[in-house]
């Protein structure tokens, strides 16, 4: 487990040492978010019964930052050793794919943690939250966090440049997160793009962490828990299996 710690450390390292831009710049996104949708919907919208809007946006904010940090840390790290030349010092040790896997995934997974809770401390004084069901608070976190650092892992493999990446986080990570209900109920839609919100994975993941607060939600947990886990195990699976042929890794 050696290579593993080792790997999973540097991960660590690579985004802690540049804090100011991996975890305090997206905090501050997410306030601004809050700070402009708050003001102007707060006495506009109520999404729940005796929920403020305020309330129903600050869960949403949460876990899109996990998302989208988690995201990033895994396929920002592998296109930039890719590009710069030095991704040859992580494939020379002996290191197994499922210990690469392990190491550029957990790492994501803190990273996007801790981005969510700062956002959650911070945005926290705006609102009066409940916490009743803490625990799909916590499985929802970990599991999205997990599926969205598996996803930057695979985007990363994939892109051989920065532009390409870009795409791959502009026209797919940014839409499905944005239309996941971040911002409101999937019921305020008209029938049709309710229906295709049922077809985006984001949507169950924030629509379960947020039952974790209110108790109230657009789908049961346990579905939303069991659509999750099968995106990630594929996504894993996809992505163990680039790891171990070496795509785009081993020329």
């Amino acid at each position: 487990m050696i290579g593993f710690q080792t790997l999973f450390y540097k991960e660590l390292l690579r985004f802690w040492k540049v804090a100011t831009q991996t975890i305090s710049a997206p905090i501050l996104t997410a306030m601004l978010y809050l700070l402009i949708f708050g003001h102007v919907l707060e006495e506009h919208v109520q999404v729940y019964p005796e929920v403020r809007y305020t309330a129903f946006l600050i869960p949403g904010l949460v876990m899109m930052s996990v998302l989208q940090n988690s995201f990033a840390n895994s396929s920002s790290s592998l296109i930039q050793s890719k590009i710069t030349g030095n991704l040859v010092f992580v494939l020379l040790p002996p290191l197994s794919h499922w210990e690469l896997f392990g190491a550029y995934v957990l790492a994501s997974v803190v990273r996007g943690l801790a981005v969510g809770a700062g956002v959650f401390v911070i945005t926290a004084w705006f609102a009066d939250l409940s916490f009743v069901a803490p625990w799909w608070i916590v499985i929802f976190a970990l599991l999205g966090a997990a599926m969205l650092g598996t996803m930057g892992l695979i985007a990363g493999i994939w892109a051989e440049k920065f532009d390409q990446l870009a795409a791959f986080q502009n026209f797919l990570i940014m839409p499905a997160t944005f239309l996941s209900g971040v911002f409101y109920s999937i019921h305020s839609l008209p029938p049709f793009w309710q229906t295709v919100s049922h077809f985006n994975p984001f949507f169950y993941m924030i629509d379960g962490f947020r039952y974790g607060f209110f108790g109230q939600s657009d789908v049961n947990p346990w579905i939303s828990f069991s659509i999750v886990a099968l995106f990630f195990m594929l996504l894993a699976a996809f992505a163990i299996r680039m790891l171990k042929n070496g795509y785009k890794l081993r020329h």
